[in-house]
């Protein structure tokens, strides 16, 4: 503890703070959109909810675990995204995720399955125009059952480059990677059945059928009234089929419905063949069983290539993985690989050269902020379950803005009857600590747009609540420090004496209460969720600048009182009452002494 008599600088504490307090607001002024508006939480400025419904293969109702680990990961995004301020909570079977402004179709994307598989490219094609009739037969020419054959060229080898520039199956089967936990079932031994027209969906197992009158064709049945999971096991047997002459079907028809929505997305087996479009509608592909999935992804990452001058994913890929794509670009240079998510291609570039060490590229058609998205998702991992997309809907504001500017007047009332308290038994010292607070608002205020600004950090009404306390709390610093003043003084100390030794006395307190608080606003971030967070993060937050302007702006501004001969009457440091008390005391001790 330093002494009484240790020198004392209040212009640099001074000087630092203001320098601080400049910074932040050029920060504020200069920096990204230059407009002194923190973010707005949900409550306060709107939002957009999303409700993601979960959807199973088998038609079987989802498990608990199963919603709660996809919650997990959901929230991870968000985290990820920078998105603060937001719920993801569970509702029967549902997933609602609400997050602040207008940001739909970032919350549709956050219920993205997320399931990413490296297939080789066997064969590519265009996308067929939407006129185009999807075909009912195999094409003329293509020898039946021929092994080894492309599918659409006749007498085409294994090793032969397909049309396009598509690459070619590697020479030894790829190394098979660990499943991924996903909601496709084992498939069931049945009975065999004709392969399905892929112009007319096979009836459900076990399902009459009324024969059509003759020349009569029969209605084509709705797609709704066939369960999901016998869709998308007419999707697996049609496209996921290893004979060939189902390929060139798969891949004849799958061409004139590149644009439609993809029932089999999320849910093909890694261990099969793949007929399966591009993201961007224009291609589709014949691809190889996978090779790397994404549960062997390290980790994921978004920037600008200054080169190509696009946006990339970066891809890390975990030790296991590392050597099978080392050994796999090594011996397959000059071919296309195809990563596929959620069943979809997103990219399919060409191997120019073998690439070590497990780092490898993502490109294709992305925007800053696709790519971010897509690293993201794939980041935090695959959700165990398939989630349908639903219609966003706006949430309105008119509540919180209406609490908002509730709790402000409420505030507002409250911070002036302390003041008004201050001014009447502090006198000027009272108007200290107005000063205080009003530099400690500022900075907290400066604070919160930054961090708005550089982390997506959103003030809701539960962040103002812990804000309110805060700065309360800021108060009870002074209220012990001028206590501490007033014990000097009853021990006989003069007010210029009395400051400095009183100041060494309750730093020491104001530092352990605040501690506390601060531990108790960690303990609660981390431990809460949703808005609650919100007010841990504020109340954490004004507990540190509360310690910051006492040691910066109070302490050495009280220091710079006490030298004034002016700020030592009585009437104007309101401790005459005090000073009355020391004098009797002094009066009293002088009395026995001398008796």
């Amino acid at each position: 503890m330093a002494s009484s008599s240790t020198p004392v600088h209040p212009a640099r504490y001074l000087a630092f703070f203001l320098v601080l307090l400049v910074g932040a607001y050029l920060l504020v002024f200069l920096t990204g959109d230059k407009k002194a508006e923190p973010k707005l939480g949900i409550d306060l400025q709107g939002g957009t909810r999303v409700t993601l419904t979960a959807r199973t293969p088998d038609g079987s109702r989802p498990t608990r675990d199963a919603l709660n680990q996809a919650q997990t990961i959901i929230s991870d995004r968000v985290n990820g995204l920078g998105v603060s301020g937001s719920e993801v909570i569970i509702d029967g079977d549902n997933l609602v995720i609400t997050v602040p402004g207008n940001e739909s179709s970032e919350a549709r994307n956050l219920g993205q399955t997320a399931r990413l598989y490296i297939r080789p490219v066997i064969h590519a094609m265009p996308a067929a125009g939407q006129g185009q009739q999807p075909p009912t037969e195999a094409p003329q020419g293509a020898p039946p059952g021929a092994p080894g054959a492309i599918p659409g060229v006749p007498g085409a080898e294994p090793g032969a480059p397909a049309p396009g520039g598509a690459g070619t199956p590697p020479a030894a089967p790829p190394q098979t990677p660990a499943p991924q936990p996903r909601p496709y079932p084992e498939q069931p031994p049945t009975q065999p059945t004709p392969s399905p027209s892929p112009s007319q969906p096979a009836p459900p197992p076990g399902t009459a059928q009324q024969p059509p009158p003759p020349g009569q064709q029969p209605p084509p049945p709705n797609p709704n009234d066939i369960p999901l999971s016998q869709r998308i096991a007419d999707e697996k047997e049609l496209r996921q089929s290893a004979d060939q002459q189902i390929q060139i079907l798969a891949l004849q028809f799958q061409a004139t419905r590149c644009g439609q929505d993809d029932v089999l997305a999320g849910n093909d087996d890694p261990n099969l063949p793949l007929v399966t479009c591009s993201q961007n509608g224009q291609e589709v592909y014949l691809l190889d069983k996978s090779i790397i999935s994404g549960e062997q992804i390290e980790n994921a990452s978004s920037g600008l290539d200054q080169q190509q001058g696009q946006y990339i994913v970066d891809l890390q890929f975990k030790s296991d993985a590392t050597k099978i794509w080392s050994d796999f670009t090594a011996a397959n240079v000059g071919t296309q690989t195809a990563f596929v998510l959620d069943s979809q291609v997103v990219s399919a570039p060409e191997i120019r050269e073998p690439i070590p060490g497990g780092r490898t590229q993502i490109s294709g058609q992305f925007t800053e902020q696709t790519a971010r998205e897509l690293a993201n998702v794939l980041k935090y991992g695959s959700l165990p379950l398939s989630f349908e997309s639903s219609e966003a809907e706006t949430v309105s504001a008119t509540l919180g803005l209406t609490s908002l500017r509730a709790g402000l007047i409420a505030g507002a009332v409250g911070l002036a009857l302390v003041l008004l308290y201050s001014l009447l038994y502090y006198r000027i010292l009272g108007v200290l600590i107005g000063l205080s607070l009003v530099a400690s608002g500022a900075m907290v205020y400066a604070i919160l747009v930054l961090l708005g600004r550089y982390i997506g950090y959103t003030l809701d009404l539960a962040g103002i609540a812990g804000l309110i306390i805060g700065i309360g709390m800021t108060a009870d610093s002074f209220v012990v420090f001028f206590e501490r003043i007033k014990d000097e003084i009853r021990d006989g100390r003069s007010f210029r004496s009395a400051v400095p030794r009183g100041w060494n006395r309750a730093r020491k307190t104001i530092l352990s209460g605040n501690a506390v608080t601060f531990l108790a606003a960690a303990v609660l971030y981390v431990l809460a969720v949703g808005q609650v967070k919100g007010f841990a993060f504020t109340l954490g937050l004004t507990t540190i600048l509360d310690v910051v302007v006492v040691f910066l702006v109070t302490w050495p501004i009280v220091y710079i009182a006490s030298k004034s001969p002016t700020m030592a009457k009585p009437r104007l440091n309101g401790l005459g009452a005090v000073q009355q008390i020391a004098r009797e005391r002094r009066a009293a001790a002088h009395v026995t002494g001398r008796g």
